[in-house]
């Protein structure tokens, strides 16, 4: 997400986290969640304004909890960046970058000075939570709860409990924890957050600043919301106010069910600005009957790498409609290459589910157990066609496909008719120079012409142009001659097949008239 200055100041997102360190030092954690649903609206009747919140307050109440956590630091530190590093972040995840902007250099000057070294301390961490069984599972944000050695779970009337961890995700930033007593627990439901609308009525209660029993309230003012570009969650974004220390605490809707998990804030000062954002229940549910049931989340893997389809490309494609998701490449050895996806194909539908957004698929996909068979719409070559996809598990190391054979290394020097474009063959020394893999096949890009529609789009040199309207090309000359005959056949644009550092991407390049 690109920061949006605010009174001179760079936003950040920050967890709506409280950590305290023995010695009064006080700092938050900024993380944030991915993961694999997509929320929906659906028309309901609407509501009218609540004179007051107090009836739906007291019936909650009791519900919502108080997550103290203790870890010790056995390692000396050197001021706050040492705890980042310490974070059990997963290899893919992309909590640490949202870690690292709300620890940069201008948040620490004027603060307390670099510690060199410190003998071991006590760690607390403040959170919130809510019970959603009378068996005692409480439900709060993965953050909260990561690295602690002891959990404490505090009711609202002051009763402690000490908590065990039934299972976290590190992915969508949720935990699942189990309380014991011999009387049931007052506890809360899941309302639908496909249900919820923009302008709803919304109130979250939690532990801001320690302080405990906060009760806020405001509006839904946005769906949908992809804190990361590519996140697999459809964040609620609410003006409710929300601060540090309300992480993992319940949103409700007017009727007391919880529609989403207060998880984030985009603030410019660490506090609240009325930008907050909740994880939605409907991906919720499914991710904590997993953890019940599992301890861990299995989720689905296609591999392939997507991209949107711009209109461009859906000219290109004969795409009456703007949607879908448009396969760049398929992984070797892949459910989807099992499958018969073949790079170029746009997947329209999953199991069922229509993909309106390129961004839907990931989603769809990955809330998809591993090893479900499901049915996929592609759209290949102007008609619709039906595969049978395996979902499997993602590996540690993904392999990326790679086009084979030999390139043929003639040289030469072509400008690609009507495009802006110029390209060269693909020569051992190049390769070397752009850091090419050898078994790549292709022409180089040498030139980009200024104020061009491919120069709009992107291209750079440096790209290598795999194929024009799907077909390889190994040579300039060759690249330059299926141009050429795309223009004479009166063809307005070709999809062409760019690959960047080892990503592949779909461009539609336009053919300007002779």
């Amino acid at each position: 997400m690109t920061p949006i200055p605010v009174s001179g100041h760079e936003p950040r997102i920050a967890a709506a986290n409280l950590r305290l360190r023995a010695g009064g030092t006080v700092f938050t954690v900024a993380v944030l969640a991915l993961t694999a649903m997509i929320a929906t609206t659906s028309a309901v009747l609407a509501r009218p304004v609540p004179t007051s919140f107090a009836d739906l307050a007291e019936q909650v109440a009791p519900a919502v909890v108080t997550i103290i956590t203790t870890q010790k630091s056995g390692t000396p530190m050197v001021g706050f960046e040492d705890d980042r590093r310490r974070l059990p972040f997963a290899p893919d995840s992309p909590f640490p970058e949202f870690f690292d902007r709300f620890f940069d250099r201008g948040d620490l000057e004027g603060g307390t000075p670099m510690m060199p070294k410190a003998p071991e301390q006590r760690v607390r961490g403040l959170g919130s939570g809510f019970i959603m069984s009378p068996e005692g599972y409480v439900i709060t944000n993965n953050h909260v709860v990561a690295e602690a050695q002891d959990i404490e779970v505090t009711l609202k009337g002051g009763e402690s409990f000490k908590a065990e961890l039934v299972g976290r995700d590190e992915k969508t930033d949720l935990a699942l924890l189990k309380i014991e007593r011999d009387e049931p627990f007052a506890h809360v439901g899941f309302g639908d957050s496909d249900k919820v609308r923009v302008g709803d009525w919304v109130m979250a209660v939690g532990n801001p600043f320690g302080l405990g029993g906060t009760v806020t309230a405001g509006i839904v003012s946005a769906r949908g919301r992809d804190l990361n570009g590519g996140a697999l969650i459809d964040f609620l974004q609410i003006d409710a106010a929300i601060n540090r220390g309300n992480s993992g605490g319940p949103l409700f809707d007017g009727d007391g069910d919880v529609v989403g998990i207060n998880t984030a804030i985009f603030t410019p000062n660490g506090g609240n600005v009325g930008i907050g954002f909740a994880i939605p229940s409907k991906m919720t549910k499914e991710v904590v009957a997993q953890l019940r049931e599992h301890g861990k989340v299995e989720r689905g893997w296609l591999g392939v790498r997507i991209q949107p389809v711009t209109p461009d490309l859906a000219e290109v494609l004969a795409l009456e409609e703007l949607h879908g998701a448009l396969v760049a490449s398929v992984e070797e050895e892949s459910p989807a290459a099992a499958a018969g996806l073949e790079a170029g194909d746009v997947i329209l539908g999953w199991d069922g589910r229509e993909v309106e957004r390129f961004k839907d698929l990931p989603r769809f996909v990955a809330a998809t157990r591993a090893g479900d068979e499901v049915k996929v719409e592609v759209w290949r070559k102007m008609k619709v066609r039906t595969l049978s996809v395996t979902t499997g598990t993602k590996p540690g190391t993904q392999r990326m496909a790679a086009l084979g054979g030999p390139s043929r290394n003639a040289s030469g020097v072509e400008e690609l008719p009507g495009t802006g474009l110029t390209v060269t063959d693909l020569t051992p020394e190049l390769r070397e120079r752009f850091g090419i893999d050898k078994e790549l096949t292709g022409v180089l890009i040498t030139e980009v012409e200024d104020n061009s529609a491919v120069a709009e789009q992107g291209l750079r040199p440096g790209d290598v142009i795999e194929s024009v309207s799907m077909e390889p090309v190994a040579t300039a000359r060759e690249a330059a001659e299926k141009v050429q005959a795309l223009r004479k056949a009166d063809q307005a644009a070709a999809m062409i097949m760019v690959s960047r550092q080892g990503a592949k991407t779909f461009f539609a390049l336009r053919l300007a008239d002779t």
